[in-house]
């Protein structure tokens, strides 16, 4: 398992495609308006068959030695270490460990979509997630607004792509996201332990007739796309089988550091306030 992948810009295996053209991995503009409309648009392809099976083997390595790879990675949920059999598995930072994960990074079918959606010409690395619900598993990912945990950086030009190692349904907690949520305000975020429903308590009267999530099904190795404002969630994986997934979230490239009180990510370089966000944790991927 290779160190310091972060020092290193662009893919070192050739496990996925590279950009060549922009043009094949654009979306439709029917995606583009079902973005616009719902903020968000699922049904992405990005990994075939034999690129899922190969990162589900690298995850799993990456779960068993969880507690040896400590400052390797930015993060590990802290409610999990405490509470692994209420809590989803989720940490921050595989792409600075594991050679395909860092490289799925770059992937066009991730990268294009998202500058296109940001309407960005450069798009920069804000970092990854994984997410690992064990089959029976009663954790939840509670509803929320990506955003409400980034407030360190801005303005909000922010985007999340999630691609799923398995197929999600309802039985084993797939995304559900509120269409039209991404037009909300930021809303205060919630802890990652709590209850499904948190956040309910403070959005708005008049907005509680929209909160009509929607369940969003996936394939394995399909994603969805979501902007920073759209509120989702998902519920207990309910299944005999893991329910995992791989989350790329990325920025326009003139993104700045909006407190300089504390790093960006544990273990990054400190940066002025105001500063754009730039250094080797923070790349241009396109």
């Amino acid at each position: 398992m290779e160190r310091d992948l972060h020092k290193r810009h662009g893919p070192v295996t050739d496990m996925f495609p590279r950009l060549e053209e922009p043009a094949p991995w654009r979306l439709s503009d029917d995606q583009v308006a079902a973005f616009e409309r719902d903020g968000f648009v699922s049904g992405i392809k990005v990994f075939d068959e034999a690129q899922v099976a190969a990162l589900c083997d690298r995850l799993e390595r990456l779960r068993t030695q969880v507690g040896e790879l400590g400052d390797d990675l930015y993060e590990v949920e802290a409610a999990w270490t405490e509470d692994p059999d209420s809590v989803v598995f989720h940490f921050l930072g595989a792409w600075m460990v594991d050679e395909l994960f860092h490289d799925l990074v770059w992937h066009p079918a991730i990268t294009v979509p998202s500058a296109q959606l940001l309407g960005v010409e450069r798009l920069r690395f804000w970092h990854d997630q994984v997410f690992y619900k064990p089959p029976r598993h009663s954790g939840v990912v509670p509803w929320h607004q990506d955003y409400s945990y980034w407030t360190r950086t801005g303005p909000p030009r922010h985007i999340t792509v999630n691609v799923v190692l398995d197929d999600t349904n309802l039985e084993n907690g797939c995304l559900h996201f509120v269409p039209g949520s991404h037009r909300w305000p930021l809303l205060p975020k919630v802890p990652f332990d709590g209850p499904m429903d948190a956040l309910l308590a403070d959005v708005p009267g008049e907005l509680r007739d929209g909160f009509r999530p929607v369940p969003v099904p996936l394939r394995a190795g399909e994603a969805s796309i979501h902007h920073s404002h759209t509120v989702h969630g998902s519920f207990a994986n309910q299944s005999d089988g893991p329910r995992r997934a791989v989350v790329v979230n990325t920025m326009a490239a003139d993104t700045r550091v909006a407190h300089g009180s504390a790093p960006l990510l544990k273990g990054v370089p400190m940066e002025p306030e105001g500063s754009v966000v730039a250094g080797d944790h923070f790349p241009i991927l396109i």
